[in-house]
């Protein structure tokens, strides 16, 4: 079985004023699609890691019997898709909140609005391409924020995401052009949790 782009829960316009139409229609059907489409052609030379999961092969990546381009495919097409398909699940046009990961934020951070300020300072200063996450430490179980290049993801390393933000230029450059703080402002508006 091949991996396949998820449904979009929501229309494109959705996220609008913040995320624009055009934007979440090429971040998700150009974007997204590349890294699953690029992720199955990967996949398709070793018949034993057909159908399985991604989250198994990214966890299992340093172990995986591949040539290492192809190792290389999976990392950032198979990171891409991950983080992409979760992505759009926390993104919600009605910004509804969850008071239990609220009051574990508070109690982590001092505030939301506390904890808002780091991670859009993190985000803010993320070198480059990739993505800032809010995790739970696969270690000690106590929340984290922390980056993670191009597409990498934490679940490569151990840590349980919560959400992420992906600030990756083509997540926001038509609307935002290279103001990722103002974009990273507005995405506060359309994320679910917090």
């Amino acid at each position: 079985m091949k991996f396949e782009l998820p449904k979009l829960p929501y229309d494109y316009s959705a996220l609008e004023p913040y995320i624009d139409a055009k934007t979440m229609e090429i971040h998700y059907t150009k974007h997204h699609q590349a890294y699953v489409d690029k992720l199955n052609a990967a996949v398709e030379k070793y018949p034993g890691l057909q159908g399985r999961p991604i989250e198994e092969l990214l966890k299992n990546l340093a172990d995986l019997k591949v040539e290492e381009a192809d190792r290389l495919a999976i990392r950032n097409h198979g990171g891409g898709h991950y983080n992409h398909s979760l992505f759009w699940t926390y993104l919600d046009p009605k910004n509804q909140k969850d008071e239990l990961l609220a009051k574990e934020i508070t109690s982590t951070f001092g505030s939301t609005e506390d904890f808002k300020k780091q991670f859009t300072d993190s985000a803010t200063k993320l070198f480059g391409s990739g993505w800032t996450w809010l995790v739970r430490n696969g270690k000690n179980s106590k929340l984290e924020i922390k980056n993670f290049p191009m597409q990498d993801s934490p679940i490569m390393t151990g840590d349980q995401l919560i959400f992420g933000l992906d600030v990756w230029e083509h997540a926001y450059y038509l609307k935002y052009q290279n103001k990722r703080a103002d974009y990273i402002d507005a995405w506060w508006n359309v994320i679910k949790i917090v």
